[in-house]
């Protein structure tokens, strides 16, 4: 038996550079389950197949963002991208983002974003940034605990940060030192 077939029910993070179309696939149904239950980096519902296929592709187009795949039983389960700042931003180039943070709801309670987290920040610190920014939605209750309890402080607090199809929710932002100053 190869290591591959060996360890397909162990949880990998991975670097993603191009897609297989199984992975998009598998990729696109975690989405939608994560935008179904309130965690969809924007979308209320999920969008068209086409529509969530080429956001996917065209973040591995955009040479400032670095695209991280959770992977559990073989399958693509979440995501979540480092996002550097252009080189025109010499003055936040300390900075880096969190994006598109997500773990389909099926795969929870198995350490995958706590995972994915820890690979955002060894990348972003071998990168020489000095802090990781992330922003969430007030009702991103499970979001908040990962991040607060690895690390994460809140900042700032913006009213009216985003609308959840019923009211207008705050969103928070957190970040976390990552280097001396």
């Amino acid at each position: 038996m190869t290591d591959t077939l060996r360890n397909i029910h162990q949880p990998v993070i991975e670097a993603v550079k191009e897609f297989t179309q199984a992975d998009l696939d598998d990729l696109c149904e975690a989405a939608e389950e994560a935008i179904i239950d309130g965690n969809g980096f924007g979308w209320l519902t999920p969008p068209r197949r086409t529509v969530q296929e080429n956001f996917w592709k065209g973040i591995l187009m955009v040479p400032v963002r670095e695209l991280y795949c959770a992977r559990f039983e073989g399958r693509i389960v979440g995501s979540a991208q480092l996002v550097k700042p252009f080189s025109n931003n010499e003055a936040g180039r300390h900075i880096a983002q969190v994006a598109t943070f997500f773990i389909a709801p099926y795969a929870r309670g198995y350490g995958l974003a706590i995972g994915l987290l820890a690979v955002l920040e060894n990348s972003a610190r071998e990168q020489g940034f000095k802090f990781l920014e992330v922003d969430v939605r007030e009702t991103q209750t499970a979001a908040i605990s990962i991040l607060e309890s690895n690390g994460y402080e809140k900042w700032a607090v913006k009213p009216y940060y985003a609308w959840n199809g019923e009211r207008y929710v705050d969103g928070y932002y957190y970040k976390k030192q990552l280097a001396e100053l």
